[in-house]
């Protein structure tokens, strides 16, 4: 994994005033353009895609020491121009990333008595633009900190955006991503990353968000303020316990030799909302690995027991369904028979396990009815891996002992929860995490986490994240809807993986969908082609099956048993990818469908899902290479749990047809001959 770059002067102008200077840098293509402009306003900058300005001017800057650095006119020091290429492998949607940019970094100085230094980054990519502030070693700043940026991104017309507004700092990051115009869009609101907005030129769509952010915060985005349209940044203040819960102060920085650097601020482009979710550039931004051997990491799918609330068969036994050890056997049979690499083992399996932060728990003594040497002894036999959930404090209590510990007893991966902040100490808790599971060789799974930022380039061990209302909220809401499922695609999944527990197989229509909390065996209100398709549409390098295998049996559920007593759909779970080589998204639109298209090697996989509008598709095949492929469907069948199985040849020059039926979905395989 190799970051190169190289100066030149190439696509890169600057135009001087008698005051104002102004700085053009554009993107490898020629389409994306950006133009930072300093002058006695300060520093702002503007944004075109094809000459058509996406983002009017906006102001730059940062705000140290209770002193804005960038709202006056500043001191231009140099300029140094560069073209470059970010190329890496990654796990996830596609295989090998290569991004391209032209970039430039401007120095400048304050014109006040304390002279700071700020220098400002600028790269334009095919596919967006990346800001990102740093604040060279100097001799004025030692200790300091930062309150907030002035980052705003200013908005050419009254765009239709889609944003998640949490309307406070300290939560999990989960919700609906509604619609808003921007002129509604509030001072008093906080809208998590990505806020997604439609142009009206054609089906252009942007994204704001961020990536590699280290030693600094989270961002939110809030409106304006002065009555004009767009947003400003806002970094998630600093968490203190002993006061009300937020300090005035975002950033404690400490000079080092190498200087402070902000998280990139990036606009994603795209001529569709697909584009957005092909699009591997908060990757591409993400700071480089340092892990060199990652034969150790391996992405698969799992057996889940908590959204089902561990209902499993236990034949010729008294033991119930619950936290013991024959609980996990079984568990560990059903993930056998399926060839699944993994089971998860949720909360509730060591001494003093709970959501928050407890003292007197044990991370390394396991409960009595859970013989942690046996069910991993078994797994082993079975050649299935295990991981295991760990609220995130009780496990920062022992960290180092805990995962030491893991690799000894062969734990695959860990599960961390209820972070739900995204403050400094707890990005600093991410990366001392990551840092030290990757040094054992634990997997990662981050829950109750802050929206992806670039993390899976620095540690590819961190495999998927939550941050995301997924399938857990059927247990006690109505609020996932078949919409809700086609419109994160286009917007929290353009960031990164998105841990959504797919596999739910007890479907309901939205009508007969249970109205009251439901922990064990819960429904979705969606059908089974909806639920195989998930497994294509959703990025997830580590998949869930949600539901039990109960649920996946129609007789008893004792497992092994022969595939003709699988539920439906079954059979697709089991042999989908979680990996792949290439993501194409063929049609859609943000909360009304999505058809992607998935390769890996020399099979493509096509998934579909629809909102609560039935629809029929035409697929055409010009992606395909030259050749015959068979094709084997899956589609909505006569009733919501049922499928309708059929088998075809095709060619490139050939479509294929797929009826949705309302909430629904379809899946294809096309395998060359």
């Amino acid at each position: 994994m190799t970051t190169i770059r190289l100066l030149t002067a190439a696509c890169l102008l600057m135009a001087g005033g008698a005051n104002a200077e102004t700085y053009n840098v554009q993107s490898p293509n020629a389409r994306v353009q950006v133009a930072v402009t300093n002058d006695a306003k300060g520093l702002s900058y503007t944004v075109a895609l094809d000459g058509n300005k996406v983002i009017s001017d906006s102001a730059l800057g940062l705000i140290i020491n209770d002193v804005s650095l960038g709202n006056h006119e500043l001191d231009f020091r140099s300029n140094s121009k560069e073209k470059g290429k970010d190329s890496f492998e990654l796990f996830g949607r596609t295989k090998k990333v290569v991004e391209n940019y032209n970039g430039i970094t401007l120095a400048f100085s304050g014109k006040d008595e304390r002279k700071l230094n700020l220098n400002l980054v600028v790269r334009a990519y095919d596919k967006g633009v990346a800001i990102r502030y740093v604040l060279p070693h100097q001799s004025g700043l030692n200790q300091f900190t930062i309150q907030n940026e002035l980052t705003r991104f200013g908005f050419a017309d009254n765009y239709t955006c889609f944003g998640l507004n949490l309307g406070k700092f300290a939560n999990s990051h989960e919700g609906e991503f509604d619609p808003i115009k921007a002129s509604s869009i509030r001072e008093h609101n906080l809208y998590d990353n990505p806020l997604v907005c439609k142009t009206g030129v054609g089906q252009t769509t942007f994204a704001l968000a961020e990536s590699d952010v280290r030693d600094y915060p989270g961002s939110w985005f809030i409106g304006r303020g002065d009555g004009g349209l767009g947003v400003d940044v806002k970094l998630t203040p600093r968490f203190d316990s002993r006061a009300d819960g937020l300090e005035k102060a975002a950033v404690r920085a400490t000079m080092t030799a190498t200087g402070i650097k902000s998280p990139w601020r990036i606009i994603m482009l795209g001529d569709t909302p697909g584009a957005l979710a092909e699009s591997s550039l908060i990757a591409a931004l993400g700071e480089p690995t340092k892990i060199k051997d990652t034969r150790w990491i391996k992405p698969g799918k799992t057996a889940w027991d908590w959204w089902n609330d561990n209902q499993v068969v236990l034949e010729n036994t008294s033991v119930k369904p619950g936290m013991n050890t024959e609980t996990y056997k079984a568990y560990i049979d059903f993930a056998a028979t399926l060839g699944l690499e993994y089971i998860l083992i949720d909360a509730g399996w060591h001494e003093g396990a709970a959501w928050t932060n407890t003292p007197g728990s044990d991370v390394l003594k396991p409960i009595a009815a859970m013989n942690m040497p046996e069910i991993l002894r078994y797994a082993k036999s079975k050649s299935v891996g295990v991981w295991v959930w760990l609220q995130w404090k009780q496990l920062d209590w022992q960290m180092d002992d805990a995962l030491r510990t893991y690799e000894q007893w062969g734990i695959k991966g860990i599960k961390v929860d209820f972070m739900d902040r995204s403050d400094q100490e707890i990005v600093d808790y991410y990366h001392k995490l990551l840092t030290m599971t990757a040094k054992y060789h634990i997997m990662v799974d981050l829950h109750g986490a802050y929206p992806p930022n670039g993390l899976v380039r620095t540690y590819p061990h961190y495999l998927t994240q939550e941050g995301v209302m997924g399938a857990e909220y059927n247990k006690w809401s109505e609020r996932v809807t078949a919409t809700h499922n086609v419109t994160l695609p286009f917007t929290r999944m353009i960031l990164g993986p998105i841990d959504y527990t797919p596999g739910g197989f007890r479907h309901a229509t939205p009508a007969e969908f249970p109205p009251l909390r439901r922990n064990t065996l819960p429904y979705v209100k969606t059908t089974r082609g909806q639920a195989v398709a998930m497994f294509v549409v959703y990025d997830s390098p580590l998949q869930m099956l949600a539901d039990s295998p109960i649920t996946y049996s129609k007789t008893n559920g004792k497992w092994p048993q022969p595939q003709s007593e699988w539920e439906d759909g079954l059979e697709f779970v089991k042999d989908v990818p979680v990996t792949w080589d290439e993501t194409r998204i063929l049609q859609g639109d943000i909360g009304e469908y999505i058809v992607s298209a998935r390769r890996k090697g020399k099979d493509w996989y096509i998934g579909a899902m629809t909102n609560e509008s039935g629809r029929t598709i035409n697929i055409p095949l010009s992606f395909l290479d030259k050749g015959n492929y068979s094709a084997r469907i899956w589609q909505d069948g006569k009733t919501i749990s049922s499928l309708e199985k059929s088998e075809a040849e095709y060619i490139a020059k050939q479509s294929i047809s797929l009826t949705l039926a309302p909430s629904g979905g379809a899946v294809v395989v096309l395998r060359r001959r």
